[in-house]
């Protein structure tokens, strides 16, 4: 259903550190960063592109102001993917939003674990597998 989304960073660097560390743990990686040359009020503007292989799918933006937090979940293969996500993010420094485990209240195999990122975007890696 969705080609591609996006959200913005107050701190580029601060943000980009912290989606480097953690797309990995879900088989991503940077698949594409720019400057936004092309915008005349901004032209030293930041984005790059998280993804699978060499789609860019989930952008980040610089932005010089915040906006309202988003949540995102990721999906996950496994459960120790949802786990490696979560351990990498907090060894970034990003907030823990809520630890890896069982959410029953979604369904019985539902396995999530929430960060906050550094704009405080809720971020979550999910695995609907059970165990």
């Amino acid at each position: 259903m969705i080609d591609h989304l996006s959200t913005y960073a107050t701190d580029y660097a601060a943000t980009k550190r912290f989606y480097d560390a953690v797309m990995p743990a879900l088989g991503h990686r940077c698949v594409m960063e720019l400057t936004a040359s092309w915008n005349p009020e901004w032209p030293t503007q930041r984005m790059c592109a998280y993804g699978p292989g060499d789609k860019p799918i989930y952008w980040i933006i610089e932005a010089r102001a915040s906006s309202t937090p988003r949540h995102i979940a990721f999906a996950a293969q496994s459960r120790a993917e949802v786990d490696a996500f979560h351990r990498r993010g907090l060894e970034t420094g990003a907030e823990d939003h809520g630890a890896p485990g069982v959410r029953a209240h979604y369904h019985p195999a539902y396995y999530g674990g929430f960060l906050l990122d550094p704009d405080g975007n809720n971020v979550e890696a999910v695995c609907h597998t059970p165990g």
